[in-house]
């Protein structure tokens, strides 16, 4: 190895060094290892992998050349990238060809190029040594004969010693492959065996061959010949001249040219495909980004109202606690005026001082009771608007980000998982593992990331939660407020589940005839209210809607539904099914439970109507304690 070779280069001197070792390559260089079917890489003679076709030995050259291991040094890199484009550039058919013009036979050296050999090149080895071992001739086999020839330097592929009725025939045919340095071998083979006189036209004249062997190329008359010779090479291989032979080649080599042509133009139409699908992708994805563009403004401009709505909610609140506050304490003053006057009156006795004296206290007292009340109303409304909005804003917020995120990511996985897919079809090319291995780093970047984005989802499913817990506390606050005042209007608290008895007692008395109805209806309405409550009961159905959705209904062949409606009516009948669909919608099941109803609608008020309404009850109840 030169030293040239053996010192080791830099980085940029790689590619300088890449065009030397090209260089040497078109002018021969490693030709031999490069020109047949089977190629081997002339820069690595002691890899255990020898052997490669053409795309296995341009994918390898690229590979080291291209590679990040450390173990290799620039200079073999060097080598590689050479080979690399010695390989795509197809100089090596151009070397082929001259190493073809070398072996191929010329007239100069007295070959007929239309003269006829037996295809795949074989010779002939005649008067082998044999013995007569029982009535059958045996001899050495054809191993010890090819090991002989190949320490000569003939390389021949196999031997094949011929055997007939009588045992070996003394006679062997020796194969050189296809090729022409096959060829070349063959034609030596021939000519050291002539150069000893041991060529054919001695062993047919020789009348004492002693035991010296025969050697010559086997042709048109051994081919055609009816010997067992003749039998053997018609068996196993053609006649072709030279000429034919080559015009063989040419047309393998024009054949591989234009297999290499169509696969370049496949790759280009496949890349025009897969900038196209990335267009498209990115077109997408442009309308997805617009698309969020125009809700979040949507929702600011919601979020910008609801909180203007809020505040002047709040101030109007806050405006209203100001003038009761004024109010009681100008009726402090009055109160305290008219003491004063009282006081200084002469004749003013001891019970009037006393009543006035209690009085006072109790008007204190129930100021000081309303002003904490006012306070705590107040309080709790402004905590609940606060929260409510705010809770509304967050999980607004986060869920549009969150499907935001989604979006994105979900469209960015699909394009790389498209690009991937149709980069995949590229074959094996260095650039192509190396997109792919850019695209699978990207993909699990990206796949990383919506496993957060899933994460962050369960969080704000415990906040939600956490929510209307607190919602849930207000309510049942605002409740407990209400049926403290004991308030009477639209708006109150319902025992949901119950039996209206008086209702059902005027419905059902009329069908009890005699003095005692009332005690009758009464008894009545006392078993439906165990009936209601029974556990063992359960006259319910599921059924499931057109669009897929389940709700539980009355079951209307339950018997004793059916026989109340029959004995007292369709208005008995629709009372208690009322009551039973709001016992099983309550919570607790099969129980009686409070709610904040809205007597004038029918349903279930919401926490503002709660809100609102006793904060009106409280105004009214001050103006009413000042009057």
């Amino acid at each position: 190895m030169s030293s040239e070779e053996e010192t080791d280069i830099s980085e940029s001197e790689m590619e300088e060094c890449a065009d030397k070792w090209y260089q040497k390559l078109k002018e021969g260089y490693g030709r031999e290892k490069i020109s047949g079917e089977v190629n081997q890489c002339p820069f690595c003679p002691g890899q255990k992998k020898q052997a490669y076709s053409f795309n296995d030995l341009v994918q390898h050259s690229s590979g080291v050349s291209k590679g990040g291991s450390q173990r290799r040094k620039l200079n073999d890199k060097a080598k590689h990238l050479g080979l690399t484009n010695y390989l795509k550039n197809k100089d090596f058919l151009q070397v082929s060809d001259e190493m073809e013009t070398e072996l191929q036979p010329t007239n100069d050296h007295g070959n007929d190029v239309d003269e006829k050999y037996a295809f795949p090149w074989m010779g002939i080895v005649a008067n082998l040594p044999v013995q007569l071992n029982g009535r059958r001739y045996v001899g050495k086999s054809g191993s010890w004969l090819r090991n002989d020839l190949t320490k000569k330097g003939f390389n021949p592929l196999r031997v094949h010693p011929l055997w007939n009725y009588r045992g070996h025939s003394g006679k062997a045919v020796v194969e050189f492959g296809n090729d022409w340095k096959g060829f070349a071998n063959a034609i030596k083979f021939q000519n050291s065996y002539e150069s000893q006189h041991q060529g054919k036209e001695d062993y047919l004249v020789s009348q004492y061959k002693g035991d010296k062997l025969y050697g010559w190329v086997a042709k048109a008359d051994d081919y055609n010949s009816s010997a067992i010779i003749g039998d053997y090479l018609r068996k196993n291989g053609d006649l072709k001249s030279i000429s034919e032979v080559e015009a063989e080649e040419k047309r393998k080599a024009d054949s591989l040219v234009s297999s290499l042509a169509n696969t370049i133009e496949a790759k280009r139409q496949s890349l025009k495909e897969i900038e196209s699908k990335c267009n498209e992708t990115s077109m997408c994805l442009s309308n997805v980004m617009n698309q969020r563009d125009a809700m979040i403004k949507k929702y600011n401009e919601d979020f910008q109202r609801m909180e203007k709505n809020a505040r002047d909610q709040l101030e109007k609140m806050l405006k209203n606690q100001e003038t009761s506050k004024l109010y009681i304490e100008a009726r402090r003053k009055e109160l305290e005026l008219r003491e004063k006057e009282l006081m200084e009156r002469e004749a003013f006795n001891d019970n009037q001082r006393q009543d006035l004296h209690l009085l006072k206290q109790m008007n204190e007292r129930a100021a000081e009771e309303q002003k904490r009340y006012d306070e705590s109303v107040l309080t709790l409304a402004e905590e609940q608007k606060v929260k409510a909005k705010e809770t509304l804003r967050q999980k607004n917020m986060e869920f549009q980000k969150k499907l935001d995120l989604k979006q994105a990511l979900e469209l960015e996985i699909e394009r790389l998982t498209g690009a991937k897919n149709v980069t995949e079809q590229m074959g094996d090319d260095q650039e192509v593992r190396k997109k792919l291995d850019e695209i699978d780093e990207s993909l699990n970047e990206k796949k990383e990331e919506l496993e957060d984005l899933e994460a962050l989802n369960q969080a704000l499913v415990v906040k939600e939660q956490q929510a209307n817990v607190e919602l849930t506390d207000a309510r049942k606050e605002l409740i407990d407020l209400i049926k403290k005042h004991s308030f009477r209007a639209s708006i109150g608290v319902k025992r949901m589940g119950e039996l209206d008895s008086t209702r059902f007692r005027e419905i059902t008395k009329s069908k009890f005839l005699g003095t005692d109805g009332n005690l009758k209806a009464t008894q009545f309405c006392s078993m439906w209210e165990h009936h209601l409550v029974d556990p063992n009961w359960h006259p319910f159905k599921d059924v499931t809607r057109e669009n897929g959705s389940k709700e539980t209904i009355i079951d209307d062949n339950d018997e004793r539904l059916n026989r109340l409606k029959h004995e007292f009516g369709q208005a008995a009948y629709d009372l208690v099914t009322a009551t039973l669909m709001e016992m099983n919608e309550g919570p607790s099941g099969r129980c009686i439970t409070t709610e904040l109803w809205n007597y004038k609608l029918g349903r279930k008020a919401t926490l503002n109507e709660g809100i609102t309404f006793a904060l009106q009850k409280l105004k009214t109840s001050k103006g009413k304690k000042q009057h």
